[in-house]
């Protein structure tokens, strides 16, 4: 049986290499995370990925569509890596450490206010609130957290969603530099626990 010719602009699929669109995203993504949306062309993609300019458009027809799918699929890796910590069974105070200290390791090139400050900039209306939206999701797994401790009796009663920010803001204290470039914290260990010591001060129940 004669084959049936591909879609136009289709690009071939190789069965054995990772799908073209996927690694289109990561590639996008760390040029992204290194040279910032300006920076970073459409066409430096395709270099990256050694695949045609055409190839590129083919799944993402314009550089805000990729630049909002980079961000969104970022945040579902932070928020199933958040979920996993939260959910060990070991003390919340300690999952909230953990949370804090394989973040910011994780993230230290990331500059998240910057990408969201582009995001801001060059995406339009309706691509701000896909990416609003996943980050949003990712706030809830922690303020679904953050409930469910209270629940338990672990927190005091309050509300999960202002904890859930506050504690977010204060994890954001662990990436703080100086002028000088100096780190406000030596290790990122040392970040964790003097935030979440700080944050807990704040949520544990009176005695």
């Amino acid at each position: 049986m004669k084959q049936s010719p591909r879609v136009l602009g289709r690009p071939r699929h190789d069965d054995n290499a990772k799908p073209t669109k996927e690694l289109v995203l990561e590639t996008a993504t760390r040029l992204f995370i290194k040279d910032g949306y300006k920076n970073v062309s459409m066409d430096d993609v395709a270099k990256a990925c050694n695949v045609t300019k055409a190839t590129i458009y083919y799944y993402y027809p314009t550089k805000g569509e990729l630049y909002t799918s980079a961000l969104i699929a970022m945040m579902k890796r932070i928020q199933l890596h958040i979920k996993q910590i939260l959910e060990q069974p070991t003390a919340f105070k300690e999952r909230l450490e953990q949370l804090v200290e394989i973040h910011l390791s994780a993230t230290l090139d990331i500059d998240m206010k910057n990408f969201m400050r582009e995001a801001t900039i060059n995406l339009s209306e309706q691509q701000l609130k896909e990416v609003h939206a996943s980050e949003n999701e990712m706030y809830k797994t922690i303020e679904q957290a953050m409930q469910s401790e209270m629940d338990k009796g672990t927190i005091r009663t309050g509300n999960a969603q202002f904890f859930t920010h506050t504690f977010m803001a204060l994890m954001s204290v662990g990436y703080f530099k100086d002028g000088e470039g100096n780190r406000l914290f030596q290790t990122e260990a040392n970040a964790a626990k003097e935030i979440i010591d700080f944050f807990w001060l704040s949520v544990k129940k009176s005695s």
